[in-house]
C-alpha cells in the first residue's frame, strides 16, 4: 500500500488487510473479499514501495549525554532506505549536503564564504577553471556524487589537493594504512571513527585544520563503504561544528581526542536527521516538478528538469547549453517558479540560480 505522509521516501513491506500481523485481532476480523481489479493492482504492486513516513521522535539525537550511537543508527537506517530507493531527487540531495559540508569546512578554516557564496562560485562559473580555497572545498564534497566509496591512493591524493596539503606524501602507503585500520570493522560508526583517527594520525605533521577536514572526509567515505553505499554522502562533515558536540572545554572534538568516536556518532546522528528532513523537502519539490514537466513545451526542457533533479542549483546559462536560448531559459525558469515547481535561490534580480 502506497501512502503519502509528511516525511521521506522509504521502503516498507506492503501487508494485505488479511495478513496476520496481530493473530488475535486477525481472528476477530471477518475476511474481506477484494474486487478483481484490486487483486490485479495488488499483484502489480512492487514488494517494496516508496512511501513517506515521519521521522520518529525516539530516533532524534539527544541534546546532551549518551545515546548518540543509537540515534545515529536509527537515522542511518532511514537514510539507507532513501538512498537505496534511488529517488529522482537523489542527486540534488547529495549536492545540497555537499554544500553544507563545504560551508562548515570553510568556517573551520576561517574562510569567509558561506553557502550562498559557495553556490555562486560553483554555478555561476559553470564549475570549471580556477576557484578560491573555499571553492576547492566545495568541489571536494561535490566529488562524492561521482566517485566510489573507497579510500584508495588516487582518492586520497585528489582530496588532499583540494585542501592544499603537501603533494609529496606517500598516498599508496597511507591508503594501505587506512584500509588496514578499519578492515573487518563490521560496525559502520566504528569503521568511520577508525578511518578518521588513522588519517589524522598519519597527517599529524601537516597543518591541523586541513588534516582535520580530511579526517572528516575519510570518516564519511569509510561510513559509506561500511554501509555498502555505492557513493559517499557528506554527513558528519555537515555537523562537526554544531554546539551540541562541544564538551566542557567548549571546543569541538578533534580526531586525536578520546571522545572522538562519541563525537562522530553525535555528528552522524544530527546529520542523518537533517538529511532525512532534507530528503522530505526535496521529495515534495521533485513531485511538483515532475507533475508540471509534461506541460513544458520548450526545446530542451526535459534536460533542464534532469539538471534540477541532479544538482543543488541550476543557472539559466547552464540551462541554455541544454538547447534553449538565453531568453528561452529565463522564461522557462520564470514559468517553473510561477507553477511552484522550483525556487529561486539567490534572491537577486540578475545572475539568478534555481533549484528544488
Amino acid at each position: 500500500m502506497t501512502k503519502r505522509r509528511c516525511g521521506v521516501w522509504f521502503h516498507m513491506r506492503r501487508f494485505d488487510s488479511s495478513d496476520p500481523v496481530d493473530p488475535i485481532d486477525a481472528a476477530r476480523r471477518p475476511a474481506r473479499r477484494r474486487s478483481p481489479q484490486a487483486s490485479r493492482d495488488a499483484a502489480e504492486q512492487p514488494f517494496n514501495s516508496p512511501i513517506y513516513c515521519v521521522y520518529p521522535s525516539w530516533a532524534r539525537p539527544p541534546a546532551r549525554g549518551g545515546g548518540a550511537a543509537f540515534s545515529a543508527g536509527a537515522g542511518l537506517a532511514l537514510l539507507d532506505q532513501i538512498l537505496r530507493a534511488t529517488p529522482p531527487f537523489s542527486g540534488a540531495l547529495r549536492q545540497r549536503l555537499a554544500l553544507r559540508a563545504a560551508a562548515a569546512s570553510a568556517s573551520a578554516l576561517r574562510l569567509r564564504e558561506d553557502e550562498a557564496a559557495l553556490r555562486d562560485a560553483e554555478h555561476l562559473a559553470a564549475g570549471a577553471g580556477e576557484t578560491t580555497p573555499a571553492g576547492r572545498l566545495h568541489r571536494l564534497w561535490r566529488s562524492f556524487a561521482d566517485r566510489k566509496a573507497t579510500l584508495d591512493a588516487a582518492a586520497l591524493a585528489a582530496a588532499a589537493a583540494r585542501v592544499e596539503l603537501p603533494p609529496d606524501l606517500d598516498w599508496a602507503a597511507l591508503a594501505g594504512a587506512l584500509q588496514g585500520a578499519h578492515a573487518g570493522r563490521a560496525q559502520p560508526l566504528a569503521a568511520a571513527a577508525i578511518a578518521g583517527v588513522a588519517l589524522a594520525r598519519e597527517l599529524s605533521a601537516t597543518r591541523g585544520a586541513e588534516a582535520e577536514i580530511l579526517a572528516w572526509w575519510a570518516a564519511d567515505v569509510a561510513l559509506a563503504e561500511s554501509l555498502g553505499w555505492e557513493r559517499p554522502v557528506a554527513l558528519a562533515a555537515t555537523s562537526f561544528l554544531r554546539p551540541e558536540l562541544r564538551g566542557a572545554s567548549s571546543r569541538r572534538p578533534r580526531p586525536s581526542d578520546p571522545e572522538w568516536p562519541d563525537a562522530l556518532a553525535g555528528a552522524v546522528a544530527l546529520a542523518a536527521r537533517d538529511a532525512v528532513g532534507l530528503a522530505a523537502e526535496l521529495a515534495r519539490g521533485a513531485d511538483r516538478l515532475l507533475a508540471v514537466a509534461p506541460k513544458l513545451r520548450a526545446k530542451g526542457a526535459g534536460r533542464v528538469v534532469e539538471q534540477l533533479l541532479a544538482d543543488d542549483a541550476v543557472s539559466p546559462a547552464r540551462a541554455a547549453r541544454a538547447g534553449l536560448s538565453d531568453r528561452g531559459a529565463r522564461r522557462l525558469f520564470d514559468r517553473l517558479v510561477d507553477l511552484g515547481a522550483v525556487r529561486e535561490l539567490s534572491g537577486r534580480p540578475n545572475f539568478r540560480l534555481y533549484g528544488l
